[in-house]
């Protein structure tokens, strides 16, 4: 009887393995939808610097996570031998793989905002810099209750922050730290307030995004780690929510296929966060939300002298996400057809700490890398474009 409750057990450990790692590829492949949704938008002469940011963010994020943020936010580290790491079939191991992809989100939202003026080396820097202490520290605080603040919140309100796939802990942090760069860095030489530059391939944008709309379902409902966990609450919810940001882009933006495009990822974010709590009906609402939160707020922003946010990701991932964690307090209650077992106060007050340790972070990091070295590119590496200026190569070849 006890082998074949063993048996049993090794099976169970053995695909959960397998789900997490699903997980991971699928977060993972979400990287090639930041950097085709980010080569879409920009100009031409900035196109493979787009390409290059997220691959190598990626590299120095992995690098940094493995080495000190996954150690920060868990307490855990991979300094041991072989024979320890391979226990539960390497289950811890896939799960850090997990959310490694979910800490190199950061960047990859950054670099979006920070398109074609950001110097290419110093925000390498801080990218791992983020990841390595900024990142770790509210995701630990957050996901696995370091420092009291959630028993606070508990003990306080009757209910810790929750927040299941990230709308506050990845996207809110992301968005709100490239507010800062962007602030920093001022806007884009030649940019005139109220007049937008044309995103330069509509279809490589689509293409991103739609790369991103696929792989968030592993995002969304791959964060329950265990297949015991899983839910089709929230791959409806995330479906729901998708569809209610793209209809409400389409009808406030006028058709623009930038918004139609974006819109689906505003519902996205902002549906992280409650996801496993919310009616569909309820997702829906949220997602259209944030669909219309994201295309009225970009407009207002190109008339902006100072904030200069190429692809819009201050209003996509830090003020969707911010209210994709109030929506999980408001949607998540019963009373809205919801599981319940949210509060609303304790929701609020995890959500603006999100933006205050995402704020205060990001002027010590970006402050500091700074004064070390240029976060923006000279006017003349500018003027010819990054791809050239630091590539030495376009996105195309005219030789015959």
């Amino acid at each position: 009887m006890n082998n074949i409750s063993d048996a049993i057990g090794v099976i169970a450990q053995s695909a959960d393995t397998l789900f997490i790692l699903l997980g991971a590829i699928m977060v993972l492949a979400m990287h090639a939808g930041f950097a085709f949704l980010e080569m879409g938008t920009v100009r031409h002469k900035n196109q493979v610097n787009a390409l290059v940011k997220i691959l190598t963010d990626f590299a120095f994020s992995a690098i940094a996570y493995f080495v000190i943020g996954y150690q920060i936010a868990y307490g855990n580290h991979f300094f041991v031998s072989a024979e320890s790491l391979t226990t539960d079939n390497g289950y811890q191991l896939v799960k850090f793989f997990f959310l490694l992809t979910f800490a190199a989100a950061i960047p990859a939202i950054v670099s979006g905002g920070i398109a074609e003026r950001g110097s290419f080396r110093p925000f390498l820097l801080a990218s791992a810099l983020i990841v390595a202490f900024v990142y770790p520290l509210f995701e630990g605080i957050m996901w696995n209750g370091n420092y009291g603040f959630q028993a606070w919140l508990e003990s306080q309100f009757g209910a810790q922050f929750h927040d299941f796939a990230g709308s506050v802990v990845v996207h809110a942090m992301g968005g709100w730290l490239a507010l800062v760069a962007i602030y920093l860095l001022g806007a884009r030489r030649g940019r005139k307030p109220g007049i937008a530059f044309a995103p330069s391939n509509i279809p490589f944008l689509a293409l991103g995004s739609w790369v991103l709309i696929v792989g968030w379902f592993g995002f969304n409902v791959m964060s329950a780690q265990t297949l015991d966990g899983v839910s089709g609450l929230v791959a409806v919810n995330s479906l729901m929510a998708m569809v209610g940001g793209t209809i409400v882009a389409l009808v406030v933006g006028k058709n623009d296929p930038g918004f139609i495009h974006n819109g689906p990822l505003a519902g996205l974010v902002a549906v992280c966060a409650g996801s496993d709590l919310m009616h569909p009906v309820g997702a829906f609402v949220v997602g259209g939300i944030a669909g219309g939160l994201f295309v009225l707020v970009y407009t207002k922003l190109q008339r902006s002298n100072r904030i200069d946010d190429v692809l819009g990701v201050w209003p996509l991932h830090g003020l969707c996400g911010v209210w994709g964690g109030i929506a999980a307090g408001i949607f998540g209650q019963q009373a809205l057809g919801g599981l319940g077992g949210v509060s609303f106060m304790s929701q609020l007050i995890g959500s603006i700490a999100g933006v205050v340790v995402a704020i205060v972070g990001g002027m010590i990091v970006y402050g500091v890398v700074n004064k070390l070295s240029s976060l923006r590119l000279s006017q003349e590496d500018e003027f010819i474009g990054a791809d050239l200026a630091i590539h030495k190569i376009g996105s195309t070849n005219s030789d015959k």
